[in-house]
């Protein structure tokens, strides 16, 4: 008698964060690996058009994005951080609310886990998880396919590019410390009031002297202010409309920035 437990079957892992290259990534895959499972890690801190947009991404997939950080958000482990803002040499935010959720999703399970790094991409790596049952996949390298590719692939699914891409260049949280001055014009912008949240969570102490702010360069209303006052660059008449159109490869999506978080 073979008392041996068959082996489970290898779970195909698909990580969203409602930015164009995961969202034309599940599309491409969509009909190629119909056992595809889809996450998205939710921070607490998403735009609005972020969630509107993984919410049409899956009506079009026809199943479920599994939604993680159910129970804790940002701001959860902003306190356990003694409300220390995330940095870009203390990505607390990024190992929290999006590494340890995914690791702790897949478990002891045998994984491949696929990565929306495109063929145009040579530098970016990506998410590589040290744990042995966690396999990574490109399938956009594999096959050749670049920004244009992935444009395409959102246009012709009819859902297009994110509502956000208008006035920034990612996907993440909407007080991100990697968006450029410009974008944080655009918060101030389009959601005054998530603007308002985030001045909120600078804060100074008095008997240091410190101030805690989201970007070296000042307070987000300093910020905001020398970029209205910054005199306008000559516009041509064929310059794009949207932000992401106005970056080269080398700006969208920079490497020093959470790639778990943008792609």
């Amino acid at each position: 008698m073979n008392d041996e437990k068959p082996a489970k079957p290898v779970r195909h892992l698909l990580g969203l964060s409602g930015g164009k290259d995961s969202s034309a990534l599940a599309i491409y895959l969509r009909d190629r690996i119909p056992e595809m499972e889809y996450f998205f890690a939710d921070t607490g801190a998403e735009l609005p058009e972020t969630l509107e947009y993984i919410d049409l991404l899956e009506d079009y997939l026809g199943k479920p994005i599994a939604k993680l950080n159910a129970r804790r958000d940002f701001d959860y482990y902003l306190k356990l951080h003694n409300n220390y803002l995330p940095s870009p040499r203390q990505r607390w935010c990024t190992i929290n609310l999006k590494l340890l959720p995914f690791e702790n999703y897949v478990g002891d399970d045998d994984v491949i886990s696929y990565i929306a790094i495109r063929a145009d991409e040579p530098a970016r790596a990506g998410y590589l998880s040290t744990k042995p049952n966690i396999k990574t996949c490109f399938p956009f390298k594999e096959d050749g396919l670049n920004k244009e590719d992935i444009t395409q692939i959102l246009e012709e699914s009819g859902l297009g590019l994110p509502k956000y891409y208008s006035w920034r260049s990612r996907s993440g949280c909407y007080f991100c410390f990697f968006q450029r001055h410009e974008e944080w014009v655009g918060l101030q912008k389009n959601h005054p009031e998530l603007y308002e949240r985030a001045k909120e969570y600078e804060k100074s102490e008095v008997e240091s002297g410190k101030i805690y702010t989201w970007n070296q360069a000042g307070t987000l209303d300093e910020i905001v202010s020398r970029a209205q006052l910054a005199p306008e660059k000559k516009k041509s008449p064929a310059r794009p409309k949207k932000l992401i159109d106005q970056l080269s490869d080398s700006d969208d999506d920079p490497d020093d920035a959470c790639l778990i978080c943008t792609l």
